[in-house]
């Protein structure tokens, strides 16, 4: 039987990989991303049939609207949403112009995995089925200097997640949360660092799906990244402080 997947962020990154994965194996899909043209080449590329939804995920009702359409276009069947667009940044707090930084960051890492699932829910639970994805980061684990917004911000996606799930527990919908690690995309090839068991996204994407398909409550990608999570889990504050605090760090966004 034909999937149909709802993928926000598909016009790039982790959500392309995604979506090339689960065309390639027949499922219908709804590509939203920012881009009206990438996602047009992105569906003429693919095999099957997929509807493209051009919008900004921080605007609530746009994004409700083509969850409206895909579900009325899919007979209110949807089986898998993955809420995968995210924005990264460096941020410093005291440095005023990064308050729009961090706004902005929030508003599409967090408010939007909010908003993107919240029209599938109830077809969900009525189907007593479904996969509903957010997806972390490793960054999440423990605060990153220079990083404060996205790693709030991703930590709130794995909290989040981990509250919706146990909120719809038998009810037959799966929340599932995905932390990769240093994946090779456009939002990695700038970071001016080393990053440790780099990984080519079409290899996260067989992985991820994967971990869909169990539905498995958190999974972390590579698994060597998920040995380090654990490890940065259980150092006491002075050790983690000691080996953290001169952490390189992201460029801020527009600044040094």
């Amino acid at each position: 039987m034909t999937q149909n997947i709802f993928i926000t962020g598909a016009s790039s990154g982790l959500g392309l990989a995604l979506a090339r994965r689960y065309a390639a194996g027949g499922a219908t899909l709804g590509l939203v991303g920012r881009r009206a043209d990438a996602l047009r080449s992105l569906a003429a590329s693919l095999p099957g049939t997929h509807h493209c939804y051009p919008l900004d995920v921080r605007d609530r009702a746009a994004l409700h609207r083509a969850a409206a359409d895909f579900l009325a276009k899919c007979a209110g069947k949807v089986d898998v949403v993955v809420a995968s667009a995210g924005i990264s940044a460096g941020t410093v707090t005291g440095e005023l112009e990064d308050y729009e930084v961090f706004e902005a960051i929030f508003a599409t890492n967090v408010l939007a995995t909010l908003s993107t699932f919240e029209p599938f829910i109830g077809p969900m639970r009525a189907a007593r089925g479904g996969r509903l994805v957010g997806i972390a980061s490793v960054a999440g684990v423990r605060g990153l200097p220079g990083a404060g917004a996205y790693s709030a911000s991703k930590s709130a996606v794995v909290t989040y997640c981990e509250s919706l799930r146990l909120e719809l527990a038998g009810s037959g919908v799966r929340v599932v949360t995905i932390a990769p690690g240093y994946i090779k995309t456009a939002m990695t090839a700038h970071n001016p660092y080393r990053m440790p068991f780099l990984m080519e996204a079409d290899a996260f994407a067989l992985r991820a799906h994967e971990a869909i398909a169990r539905g498995a409550s958190y999974k972390v990608i590579p698994w060597q990244m998920g040995v380090v999570a654990k490890l940065m889990r259980l150092l006491p504050n002075a050790v983690y402080d000691r080996l953290a605090r001169n952490a390189p760090r992201k460029p801020r966004k527009g600044g040094a």
